[in-house]
């Protein structure tokens, strides 16, 4: 049988198989902008064997002050034949290249090497970066230490080399004090690069004591889900790898104040293994609108999207509606859903710029002819409504409205962005900006329901896309829900895959349309996912069609317009 190395990999990388690189610098003073290096030294490191070193002083090129001389011994006569920063510097990243630098102070230390790299135009590597200072201000306490001075942390930890401000020599010593230091926090259980990092970040000590929960998640594609004491979802999350990613909430890799919150409330994590990304995205989405984790912010409360509606009536309005019914053969019509109500009012807004829509509730085929509408008489109704026209003078009214709900808006938009134009060459430029938005907010709920409402319609569409390993990734979609995922092993025959998943795929009910048998952004996923590169259709029931004339055209060119603003 052949054995199977661990998953120390997957948990990070190991301290013994970082190579790191102690640095330590001498200076003309302490500005990093008008000061100088003078000397250079460096240990490089790897499991505590000492791999390499380097030294130099350096030509600052400018006379060094007479305390700087007394206090590093460094004088103009020593440095007068050193090479300049401009050969050192090349030659320290080449020995240190690859490696997480490591100094006390290393802000000091960092700052000088960044600042010489702008000056003759190197790109930074941009190394990690360890400081001792600060790892041992968390690991070094008052009853131990006067203060964490690097003289002061070599006494108490019998470096070798004692410090005396020479480059080599401090570089030296700061080895032995790492050292002590790694040995102190491996005992508390840290043993990789990343929870190393976890010690000079904002992760408190209740995330870090935290990190077993993710022990025992697999390492495979799905949903994690992060339960309190009375197993109660506080988040839910995806990912390619859910132990990784798990872990990650106790490191540095994880910087949100709120997410720090959570992990002190956590009490255990579940993992929900997914055969394919798109599923487990899918998967996350379902859970999180279920159970509105308090610590997830999006996607928490998809039933309370909206839809604009031009109404069947003989006096055609446009009304904000929480679903959609079955009523588009009388000739109602649809766009959205929009995710604010202000959304959605922004796009009536839009239409009423340019149509004349009644915009009251008031039913004027049941006043006396010859009377007017109240809300007209008022000044609040947009459509002549003076109760003498037939129901087919208003029905006019809406046909612009409706052909671009229906699929095809040139017309409503062309008027529209003439309005802008009138209102710019008015220099109303503020209203224009206005109606924009409006049209942005309109043209986005229209496309939004022109690229559901197909696969809405589909009563089944199976698709395939190649999978990492050879093999292929199968999706079966029922009116715009993922209803079913399966795997196909390389080699074998997809086609009894195919019909496997079909046959084991969700029931699904359709809804009324334009509405999916899912959330919005379900139906959008599952979308995305077709339209990627490389997805092939195997088979459906329905038609997948694009309007010419749809929204989306327009939306992809507000879109530009907005960034190149």
């Amino acid at each position: 049988m052949r054995m199977v190395q661990g998953t120390l990999d997957d948990l990070g990388t190991p301290l013994r198989d970082v190579t790191f690189v102690v640095v330590d610098l001498e200076t003309t003073g302490g500005s990093p902008g008008e000061c100088a290096i003078t000397e250079v030294g460096a240990v490089k490191v790897r499991g505590g064997e000492v791999l390499g070193e380097f030294q130099t002083l350096v030509n600052p090129g400018a006379a060094i002050p007479a305390f700087i001389q007394v206090l590093t011994g460094i004088s103009d006569a020593m440095v007068a034949q050193a090479p300049r920063i401009d050969t050192v510097l090349p030659a320290f990243l080449e020995f240190a290249r690859g490696a997480v630098l490591v100094a006390h102070n290393a802000g000091f230390d960092v700052s000088f090497l960044k600042t010489a790299a702008a000056q003759l135009g190197h790109p930074w590597p941009g190394f990690p970066v360890v400081d001792t200072v600060t790892l041992a201000r968390q690991l070094v306490g008052r009853d131990e230490a006067r203060n964490h001075r690097l003289a002061t942390l070599a006494g108490l930890f019998a470096a070798d080399t004692t410090p005396d401000h020479r480059a080599l020599h401090d570089a030296r010593a700061t080895v032995d004090v790492l050292h002590a230091l790694l040995g102190r926090v491996g005992n508390l259980g840290v043993q990789t690069l990343e929870e190393l990092s976890s010690y000079t970040s904002r992760v408190t000590t209740a995330q870090r004591r935290k990190r077993f929960l993710a022990d025992g998640l697999p390492a495979a594609p799905g949903v994690y889900v992060f339960l309190d004491s009375q197993r109660r979802p506080l988040y839910v999350g995806t990912s390619r790898d859910i132990r990784t990613r798990a872990r990650s909430y106790f490191t540095a890799a994880e910087q949100r104040t709120r997410m720090s919150e959570m992990v002190g409330l956590a009490e255990s994590i579940q993992a929900i293994v997914c055969q394919t990304t798109l599923e487990a995205q899918v998967r996350e989405l379902r859970l999180i609108a279920e159970h509105k984790p308090r610590y997830n912010r999006r996607s928490t409360r998809p039933e309370r999207a909206l839809w604009v509606k031009l109404t069947a009536e003989p006096f055609p309005r446009l009304s904000i509606v929480r679903e959609v019914r079955a009523d588009l053969a009388d000739g109602a019509r649809y766009a959205g859903p929009f995710g604010s109500r202000a959304a959605a009012e922004a796009a009536v807004a839009a239409v009423h710029e340019v149509v004349p829509l009644r915009q009251c509730t008031t039913r004027l085929s049941g006043r006396p002819r010859g009377s007017a509408c109240v809300l007209a008489e008022l000044g609040r109704c947009g459509a002549p409504c003076t109760g003498n026209e037939e129901p087919a003078h208003y029905a006019v009214h809406a046909d612009a409205a409706a052909a671009l709900l229906a699929g095809d808006g040139r017309r409503l938009v062309g008027a529209i962005e003439g309005r802008m134009r009138e209102l710019a060459r008015a220099e109303r430029f503020e209203e224009a900006g206005a109606l924009r938005d409006r049209l942005s907010h309109l043209v986005r709920g229209a496309a939004r329901t022109q690229r559901m409402a197909p696969l809405a319609a589909s009563a089944e569409v199976v698709a395939a896309n190649r999978s990492a390993d050879g093999g292929w990734e199968l999706v079966c979609i029922r009116h715009g829900r993922l209803a079913g995922t399966s795997l196909v092993p390389r080699g074998a025959d997809p086609m009894v895959y195919v019909a496997s998943l079909t046959a084991t795929a969700e029931v699904v009910s359709p809804q009324p349309p334009p509405a999916p048998a899912a959330y919005a952004e379900e139906t959008e996923l599952v979308l995305r996912w077709l339209e990627a590169p490389g997805v092939r259709i195997v088979a459906i029931d329905g038609e997948w069609t694009c309007p010419v004339g749809g929204a989306e055209a327009t939306r992809t060119e507000l879109a530009r317009l907005r960034q190149g603003a």
